[in-house]
């Protein structure tokens, strides 16, 4: 990740790819964590996730994702200790930008394509956009959370992976599921999160 200089300050570029929509149809993996990976969200206890107040919050939300955005699905999501790993689904139907990706691979970028995504990054992120989606969901868990006196806060970014592929769908999936049974080599439980 290259730093740049922003208003005199040093900021950190986009880890989203720059070349995608994330308001796009597609399936999208992603890992959002506590602020230095403290334990809000619970415990595992004999391989299974035992929820704290907060994390009874946390995985209420997730649920209730496709009720405040259209045409958002939801696929396998765990709430960790200190993380939730979920698989959000846009799926709009009679989308204009469907056949955008198909265009780009099979005969490259197009001179009437509309401006690259990530070249519009800081303007408003829309609505139904990963980035929306993500951001109103740790919005309302944090308000609930702080409403009712539960400790509790995020990491400022969160992860996300476009799944590009069904065997990638069914990796990750399984991934989740299993995430509290493996925790004790989960690579988010104390140390940093790797590069990808």
């Amino acid at each position: 990740m290259s730093q740049g200089k922003f208003q005199n300050k040093y900021r950190i570029s986009s880890i989203r790819a720059q070349w995608w929509n994330y308001g796009w149809n597609g399936a999208y993996f992603i890992t959002i964590c506590t602020q230095d990976r403290k334990h809000y969200f619970g415990e595992i206890r004999n391989n299974k996730m035992i929820l704290s107040h907060a994390g009874i919050i946390a995985d209420l939300l997730w649920h209730q994702i496709p009720m405040h955005h259209d045409n958002v699905e939801l696929g396998d999501f765990v709430v960790m200790p200190n993380h939730i790993h979920g698989i959000l689904i846009i799926d709009k139907q009679n989308n204009i930008d469907n056949g955008v990706m198909e265009n780009i691979v099979e005969r490259g970028p197009a001179l009437s394509l509309p401006p690259i995504p990530g070249s519009q990054r800081f303007q408003n992120i829309g609505k139904n956009t990963i980035s929306s989606i993500v951001g109103s969901y740790k919005s309302a868990v944090t308000k609930h959370a702080n409403r009712l006196g539960y400790p509790h806060q995020w990491q400022k970014l969160f992860y996300d992976n476009i799944i590009r592929s069904n065997n990638d769908y069914q990796r990750i999936s399984d991934y989740i599921v299993s995430n509290p049974e493996n925790w004790t080599k989960d690579k988010f439980k104390t140390g940093e999160l790797k590069s990808k």
